[in-house]
């Protein structure tokens, strides 16, 4: 507690003058206050380790002490772990700190009364005490400063970061502040009394925050419903919410109204998403089924996730350093963007040397051996980049206003809007073209055959790639029946101002003429280049010899002669591609005849 007539904390208080928990170097020491109560701690340890410790010189910032039956006690700073002496712990030392301590209860935790330290056990196979790990418990005033406007709020607030981040000491400190500053009725759900210490009088860290126990574990559920039920809460703080019935009770809590303040099992949300025990504190995942038009117009497979109900949190921090917190302020729009593959973009909020907060724009990067990979916010180009920046593509439809040398002003309007729009992030790789244009062309087909379409793409070798991302297009190539069926399809490309190119068939001649006249290469005064195999199916000798024998009839017979040609006799199969090709040549041909003998007959224009 604070001492009004000397601004200082009347139990041990250590001052910021070197890192330590939340705050950096060179901290005010008016701006944060810690208490940690050491000298408790070291008294319940053996004469010759407390000794050592106090001689440290930096025994004041001290983590924690560990004590291995057989071994040599260390003690763990922030940045160091350094032995205790050269004589290992006896059962006799283990023996001298049990009996010095509380009880320890079914977590194997326990405390010493009126302090923050806990004390966990590990235990052999028979349930005897072989390890102790005394961790330092300290209260640090300040330590929430970057999130106090979203504490105020009245949202649900969920705390993620890995073990040691300060979740704890965070979680009590909001406790303090919203007991105290916003004068609201906080309750507390200390499971393992690491909160609010142990003993049965709260540590005054938690300000006039109230304090319930539990007996086990297990019960920590029943003691959420609880403390709602009898006490009247406007706010509940749970630290470690790590089962499904913790997770459903605190749902039920958030839905009677009352704010949810608590830490999670989990570095990211991502981690909340992949956990089906937990996922429910960030809204549930279910599968759904698309209809077909919606999945086309998503660009996605027909079963995809989506977030089930409501987040029980509106708020989550994740705590990925000490002085560096990534803070999402709409939990449901951060988890409806993961599930549909799209990258949030992240509010990273740090602290200065001099105790400012600085808040700023990241975009998200992929984990990498459990890091995220840092990136400054992208700042969006002055013009856009791409095919259609070349000015070669314009709309399908024309739209309702007058023409300006052959483009609609209504599309120069949109255009030059959307030079000032940020671009979303793709993976998208483009060279420079014969014309200016960025290539390849990204096309974005509808009720195309996907085979057909990667075909004619390789053997012709055009500069186009397919994208399943209708906002990521260039271009739609569709057949013109869906096209004139489907409003919404239009619709989207009329806002987008993607252009649509309508094919009459799914078959390889029209996609050849369409992906050309995409591209601009469908000059009718130019011979039209293609490959036999484009209309093959298996590629055999077999068909590349009917094939050729249709090509050489067309170009030496029909088209100079002006005579209809009859081929020899095929199977259906085969007649299918000589029609194909014949289409190609823009003639017409039909099958006559009785099978085994029914054959192809093509006509002159």
């Amino acid at each position: 507690m604070l001492d009004p007539k000397t601004n200082n904390i009347s139990t041990s208080t250590i001052f910021n003058t070197e890192p330590l928990l939340l705050m950096p170097e060179k901290f005010p020491s008016q701006r944060m206050q810690i208490t940690d109560d050491l000298n408790q701690l070291l008294a319940i340890l053996p004469p010759q380790i407390r000794e050592i410790i106090e001689q440290h010189p930096k025994h004041s910032h001290l983590v924690e002490v560990v004590m291995d039956l057989g071994r040599l006690p260390e003690a763990r700073f922030a940045d160091v772990a350094i032995d205790l002496g050269n004589t290992p712990v006896s059962k006799e030392d283990l023996q001298h700190c049990i009996h010095r301590v509380g009880s320890f209860s079914g977590d194997n935790r326990a405390g010493i009364e009126r302090t923050l330290h806990r004390i966990s056990a590990i235990r052999n196979r028979t349930g005897e005490i072989i390890g102790l790990t005394c961790r330092i418990g300290r209260a640090i005033f300040g330590t929430i400063s970057m999130i106090e406007d979203l504490v105020e709020t009245g949202q649900s607030i969920l705390m993620l970061g890995r073990p040691g981040v300060g979740k704890t000491t965070a979680l009590r400190e909001i406790a303090r502040v919203l007991a105290d500053d916003y004068n609201k009725r906080v309750v507390i759900i200390d499971t393992s009394n690491e909160i609010a210490g142990d003993g049965d009088i709260p540590h005054p860290a938690i300000g006039r925050a109230r304090r319930m126990q539990v007996a086990r574990p297990e019960l920590q559920h029943q003691v959420m419903i609880e403390a709602v039920e009898n006490h009247m809460p406007e706010v509940i703080v749970i630290d470690e919410i790590g089962t499904e019935l913790e997770a459903l009770a605190a749902r039920t809590i958030a839905e009677r109204g009352v704010q949810l303040v608590g830490t999670a099992h989990g570095n990211r949300i991502e981690n909340l998403i992949k956990n089906p025990t937990l996922s429910d504190l960030v809204g549930g995942i279910q599968a759904v089924t698309l209809g077909d038009e919606e999945a086309r117009r998503r660009g996605s497979q027909k079963t995809v996730l989506e977030r089930k109900a409501p987040p029980t949190f509106q708020i989550a921090v994740e705590m990925l350093e000490r002085q560096r917190w990534v803070v999402h302020e709409d939990v449901a729009e951060t988890v409806d963007n993961l599930l549909r593959g799209r990258e949030p973009v992240l509010q990273v909020r740090t602290v200065d040397e001099h105790g400012e907060v600085k808040i700023t724009q990241e975009e998200s990067q992929p984990v990498i051996n459990g890091t995220m990979a840092k990136s400054a916010t992208s700042v969006a180009p002055a013009r856009p980049t791409g095919w259609r920046a070349s000015g070669r593509m314009a709309p399908v439809t024309p739209l309702a206003s007058s023409h300006k040398n052959g483009k609609t002003l209504e599309f120069d309007r949109m255009l030059e809007q959307s030079w000032l729009q940020e671009e979303p992030v793709t993976e998208k790789v483009r060279t420079p073209g014969p014309n200016g244009e960025d290539l390849p062309v990204y096309v974005y087909p509808y009720g195309i055959s996907r085979s057909q379409l990667d075909q004619v793409i390789d053997l012709l070798n055009l500069p186009v790639s397919v994208t399943k991302d209708l906002n990521g297009a260039d271009a739609v190539l569709a057949l013109r029946s869906h096209v004139k069926n489907h409003s919404k399809l239009r619709q989207i490309s009329k806002a987008r101002q993607v252009p649509i190119y309508g094919i009459k068939s799914n078959t390889i001649p029209q996609i050849s003429r369409g992906l050309q006249r995409l591209l601009g290469m469908d000059d009718p005064k130019l011979p039209e280049a293609f490959d036999l195999r484009l209309f093959t199916r298996g590629g055999n000798d077999d068909e590349i010899e009917a094939l050729e024998e249709a090509r050489l009839a067309v170009e030496q017979i029909v088209i100079p002669t002006g005579q209809p040609v009859e081929l020899l006799p095929r199977s259906a199969k085969i007649r299918k591609m000589q029609h194909e090709l014949v289409e190609h040549y823009r003639l017409q041909s039909d099958s006559l005849g009785e099978e085994p003998n029914r054959r192809l007959r093509i006509y002159p224009a």
